[in-house]
């Protein structure tokens, strides 16, 4: 399964949580399934997976994209074996997370300001993009 990263913050609401298990390569697209995620950059989700995470893996891969390159100008592709997690401790947006994690550890990138809070007055979580303000606008990810 490659590497596993633990995504953990605790929380009022009891916390949000996921487990990613994935591993990375050259990318290879003959008869592979991905998404494309950057020129050079992409992801192929499990089997099955809800388009949200799905969506929210790949931001949290896209954010790193231009690192990567730079590492790795043939390309890289990560194939993501699993996303588990408690639906009790889980918004899709957790998957985003859950990747930025998986990828600054295991290519020992920057930390790009993806993170999350309990805001109290709200009574909710907050999650902040780093310099993305709005996580699918195109033109934010260049």
């Amino acid at each position: 399964m490659g590497h596993i990263f633990k995504y953990r913050l605790r929380g009022p609401l009891g916390g949000l949580a996921a487990d990613l298990g994935a591993d990375w390569g050259a990318p290879d697209v003959d008869g592979e399934f991905f998404l494309q995620v950057d020129r050079k950059t992409c992801l192929t989700p499990p089997k099955g997976m809800y388009w949200r995470d799905a969506s929210w893996l790949s931001f949290g891969l896209a954010v790193h994209a231009s690192d990567l390159l730079a590492l790795h100008p043939e390309g890289v592709i990560v194939r993501v074996a699993s996303l588990t997690y408690s639906l009790a401790h889980f918004r899709s947006e957790v998957a985003a997370l859950a990747m930025d994690g998986w990828v600054r550890e295991v290519f020992g990138l920057p930390d790009r300001g993806l993170r999350v809070h309990f805001d109290e007055e709200k009574g909710d979580y907050e999650f902040r993009w780093g310099a993305c303000s709005e996580p699918f606008e195109d033109d934010l990810l260049r």
